[in-house]
C-alpha cells in the first residue's frame, strides 16, 4: 500500500486511461505486510487505493476511463463481508480469487456511480483465460463446484485476445459515455448462466453491495 500512495502522490498530469490490471490468482495463503490477505489486497484494495490517489487527475482530464480487469472467476463466489481476510474462514485459494474478482467489478459499478460527475467512466471486464502469461503460477485444479466438469463457453484466448476488451473500454468511441458495466468478448456481457463460463453474476452489479464494499475499502485502507 505505501507503493501504490507513493506513485498516486507523484503523479501531477491530468490522466486519461487507467487499466487496473494487476493481479494474483490461487496464491497460497499470504498476508501483506498489513495483514490483508494477498488476493483481495492486490486484485482490488490495491486498484481502490490507486484510483481513488488518482482521482483529482483522473477529473482533470475531462473525460477519463478507468478499466477495473476481473475474470469470469466472479461467478463462483461473493464478497465475504464478514471475513475478507479468512481469518475465521479456512482458506481456500479459488474462493479468495473469487472474492476479489467480485470485488472489481462492485468497485466499477460504485465508481461510476461517486464519479459520473467528474466525467470518469469506470467499467469492468473478464479477458478470457489466457494460458500465456504467468499468473497461473500458483494454480492447482480448482474444485468441481468452481469449474465443474461439462462447464462450457470458456473464453480461450492469446494475449492479443485478451488484452483487446480493456483496449476497447479504455480507448474505443464505441463505448463512449458507457459506465458502471461489465464487458467481455469485446461487449456487455449478459447475465451468468450456470454451467456457462461466460455472463456476469447478479450479485456483482448489485448497487448495495457495492456501496458496502466501498466503505469498507475505505476503512481497510485507512481513508
Amino acid at each position: 500500500m505505501s507503493s501504490v500512495r507513493r506513485f498516486a502522490h507523484a503523479w501531477t498530469d491530468p490522466l486519461h486511461i487507467l487499466v487496473n490490471n494487476a493481479g494474483v490468482m490461487a496464491t497460497p495463503k499470504t498476508r501483506t505486510p498489513e495483514g490483508r490477505e494477498l488476493q483481495f489486497a492486490t486484485n482490488h484494495l490495491g486498484h481502490f487505493a490507486l484510483s481513488l490517489g488518482l482521482h483529482e487527475a483522473l477529473t482533470a482530464a475531462a473525460g477519463a476511463r478507468v478499466v477495473s480487469v476481473s475474470s469470469v472467476g466472479h461467478v463462483n463466489g461473493e464478497v465475504l463481508f464478514d471475513d475478507l481476510d479468512f481469518r475465521r474462514h479456512p482458506y481456500e485459494p479459488w474462493a479468495a480469487c473469487s472474492q476479489s474478482k467480485t470485488a472489481n467489478i462492485l468497485f466499477a459499478v460504485e465508481a461510476a456511480k461517486r464519479w459520473a460527475p467528474d466525467r470518469i467512466a469506470v467499467n469492468a471486464l473478464n479477458p478470457g483465460r489466457i494460458a500465456e502469461t504467468s499468473l497461473g503460477r500458483h494454480m492447482t485444479a480448482p474444485p468441481q463446484s468452481f469449474d465443474p466438469a461439462g462447464a462450457t463457453g470458456v473464453s480461450v484466448k492469446n494475449i492479443e485476445q485478451g488484452a483487446a476488451t480493456s483496449v476497447l473500454l479504455a480507448a474505443s468511441p464505441l463505448v463512449e459515455g458507457v459506465t458502471g458495466r461489465y464487458f467481455g468478448d469485446c461487449q456487455e456481457a449478459g447475465p451468468y448462466t450456470p454451467g456457462v463460463r461466460r455472463g456476469v453474476a447478479a450479485y456483482a452489479l448489485d448497487p448495495s453491495k457495492a456501496a458496502r464494499l466501498w466503505q469498507v475499502s475505505l476503512d481497510m485502507i485507512g481513508e
